[in-house]
């Protein structure tokens, strides 16, 4: 299928080949009839594309301070790596559409194939040809809405959440400041709700639409026209609200809300303007400031979004998806117009085109529509539209796999391409010798298409159950959200794979359990989970430098994990696992290799209020490893610090960066790294291809596997029962 892609580093467009989506759980597959282009918000993403790298990190201080923050956590050349990835890779562009429901998945009963639907969301509602899209980023189209008034469907979200946020009344007045496309939409919603709007926007063209679709007056800012309109529908009290629906560097927007704003009104901030507020004014009028997010509640909650678990109507009266509804039936009901809004309906195959002329300013426009050529006419599908199925590579029953003959590469299939996967593995595979990068799976086509382009992979897909049924292909690499990788490396296994897996292995007991019974039903142990620490450099270094011992040993591990970003799927510990237990594996395992045994006893301890841990593990002679996992030090302070006491001997570790040896005679310091941290991802690649081509034993022994995993499981049960645990009881 096609897509409309954008290279953020280059600046291109492309309408790119990209996998079908396949249809999940939870959600839909619309096969699109019009999508929208946000005249606003993807114009400036665009725009933004084509500046320079300065330009670029100007524009977003955000990511700018992301990015030194992961230098010092990181160093530079993996933040370096990671940088570049997301920049030279293609991203999505469109969040508003409408289309056929094409296939339903398990758990959807409100829609069925061939029904119509408006859909939402910058990752669901793209411009493609084909989208999945949650249940909650989706409402049924009105019969008697055409699908391209439909297609404005998220747009209209946006401006009715603004609207509310306002908390107009009946005979109010409200100035609108902006009048592109949300900003008309704010003030026809405003109109039909009863109050008289006011527009500002210097585009004359716009302001003769806005009054002939309702608008009391409109005029250019930095006129006197509107002020005059103001002191004369307000006697001059000045408005109600101020919707902030204008974009841009300019402080003019917030100026003139203070100016025209009654006392103790109401300023919302809907567009992305910018918003130094004159302090005086707005303090000596009490004025109200508020954001308007998105489309409605709901907004950025994945469990909201992805998960389908919606609010109480008595709670939360306006959802994302009750806006995106009460939207297109006030167009089916002819309170909201959107028809004289659309100045273009471009056809799918020509987006490159059409993009780059509304970025040169060769086409002026409020609003812009894509129709799909594949898609029913204006007036929507007939009842008895066909439905038409999902191409997919055929599986079939796959055959033994063939003895490697001499120099043969190992073929590799990467199930997920997300940040790590295209940052810490992809560029150590692509560039190795006697390595083929066979398929990358993905559940969205675009980033299996990007993990292509970039890492040469022969295929690209969404059907996991073809690479599992392709005798070729000699290990399966999983590196998907963690709870998946049970199922998923259960799955491969007993299709004969050997397999990598990024940690956890399993978020639960029943999960390992079934890696296990997987593994003996099959025959197949060829199993490695990405702990990659005991392969780095400067610790392998330090630990021959350490030496045997005879007695036991203390370990102090402190890992300053920090607070993760607001949205981040890590905090989704519903489905994902707690914090610990999807990265704990780590710790654990390098302190188990730096003692030379197995845990066989846990206890767990956590101050009240934060997702501090203190875990203590026991080891069959005595030693003791302790890992300090927290999240509440300094950012600048280094993520990992360990310090290894034994028979009068000290191993330390700083962060990666170096590491040193103390024998009671002298000391061995590693040499200093300050640009890089070599965690040992390219090593533990190199000894798991080793192990996939010469079929000997994998880089770390299953037992090795299971007991870190049951270990980390099992500080959730010596939190909840205040004493030790063993690991036998934790399995």
């Amino acid at each position: 299928m096609k897509q409309v892609v954008q290279n953020y580093k280059s600046g291109e467009l492309a309408l790119l080949d990209v996998p079908v989506p396949g249809c999940k759980p939870g959600g839909v597959l619309v096969r699109t009839a019009y999508s929208l282009i946000s005249t606003g918000t993807e114009l400036m993403k665009v725009s933004e594309a084509g500046m320079s790298m300065l330009g670029k990190a100007r524009s977003r201080p955000d990511q700018v301070a992301k990015v030194v923050q992961s230098v010092a956590t990181n160093g530079v050349p993996a933040t370096y790596r990671k940088v570049m990835g997301k920049l030279d890779s293609y991203t999505p562009l469109g969040y508003s559409l409408c289309g056929v429901v094409e296939q339903v998945g398990d758990g959807i009963d409100d829609v069925k194939a061939g029904d119509l639907v408006a859909c939402a969301g910058n990752e669901h509602a793209l411009h493609a040809e084909l989208n999945w899209v949650p249940k909650n980023l989706y409402t049924p189209v009105p019969d008697s809405l055409a699908p391209r008034h439909a297609a404005f469907g998220t747009v209209g979200s946006i401006a009715l959440q603004g609207v509310r946020q306002g908390e107009s009344r009946l005979g109010e007045v409200a100035l609108v400041v902006g009048l592109g496309l949300i900003g008309q939409l704010v003030a026809q919603l405003l109109t039909a709700s009863g109050v008289r709007v006011v527009g500002a926007d210097p585009d004359p063209a716009r302001c003769e639409l806005a009054e002939r679709l309702g608008a009391a007056a409109c005029g250019d800012p930095a006129s006197p026209a509107v002020e005059s309109a103001v002191a004369e529908l307000t006697d001059g009290h000045g408005v109600d609200q101020v919707y902030l629906a204008a974009g841009g560097g300019s402080n003019q927007p917030v100026e003139l809300a203070a100016r025209l704003c009654r006392d103790r009104g109401r300023v919302v901030d809907i567009g992305k303007c910018r918003l130094d507020l004159p302090w005086n004014a707005y303090y000596e009028k009490e004025l109200d400031v508020r954001f308007s997010r998105s489309y409605g509640p709901g907004r950025y909650d994945p469990e909201y979004e992805i998960e389908g678990r919606d609010y109480p109507i008595g709670y939360v009266r306006w959802t994302e998806r009750r806006n995106l509804a009460c939207f297109l039936d006030l167009v089916a009901r002819g309170r909201v117009d959107v028809e004289p809004l659309i100045t273009r309906t471009a056809d799918f195959d020509d987006a490159v085109e059409t993009y780059q002329r509304l970025k040169d300013g060769e086409l002026k426009a409020v609003a812009v529509l894509f129709r799909y050529p594949e898609q029913a006419a204006e007036d929507g599908p007939s009842a008895d539209a066909p439905v038409v199925s999902v191409p997919g590579v055929p599986g079939g029953a796959r055959s033994s796999a063939p003895v490697r003959a001499a120099k043969t590469p190992v073929r590799l299939a990467f199930v997920g391409a997300g940040n790590y996967a295209t940052s810490m593995l992809l560029p150590h595979l692509a560039r190795r010798d006697g390595v083929e990068l066979s398929t990358v799976v993905t559940t969205t086509a675009l980033s299996a298409a990007n993990a292509q382009r970039k890492f040469g992979f022969r295929e690209a897909t969404t059907d996991l159950d073809a690479v599992l049924g392709d005798a070729s292909v000699d290990a399966v690499f999983v590196v998907t959200r963690h709870s998946s990788h049970a199922e998923l490396t259960r799955k491969a296994l007993l299709a004969g794979k050997a397999v990598f897996v990024e940690k956890p292995l399993a978020l639960t007991g029943e999960e390992l359990t079934g890696v296990l019974e997987a593994v003996e039903e099959s025959g197949n142990d060829r199993l490695q989970v990405g702990f990659n620490r005991r392969f780095a450099p400067l610790l392998q270094e330090a630990r021959k430098r350490f030496g045997a011992r005879t007695g036991p040993a203390s370990l102090r591990y402190l890992v300053n994990a920090g607070r993760l970003d607001h949205g981040s799927w890590y905090l989704q510990q519903g489905t994902e696992g707690s914090r610990f237990a999807g990265e704990g594996g780590h710790f654990v395992d390098t302190a188990s290799w730096l003692l030379g045994a197995d845990p066989v006893s846990v206890y767990a301890l956590a101050p009240s209020g934060n997702e501090d841990l203190q875990v203590v593990l026991g080891y069959p002679d005595g030693s003791t490893a302790t890992i300090s996992y927290v999240t509440t030090g300094a950012a600048g302070f280094p993520k990992e610090t360990l310090d290894l006491v034994a028979d009068g001997k000290v191993l330390q570790l700083d962060d990666f960066v170096r590491s040193s040896v103390y024998d009671g005679r002298k000391r061995w310091v590693s040499s200093r790294l300050p640009k890089a941290r070599d965690k040992g991802q390219s090593a533990e690649l190199a000894a798991f291809v080793r192990a996939v081509r010469t079929g000997g034993p994998m880089p770390v022994p299953l037992g090795s596997l299971v007991a870190t995993t049951a270990a980390t499981l099992a500080v959730r049960a010596a939190l909840a029962g205040g004493a030790p645990v063993t690991l036998a009881e934790a399995r």
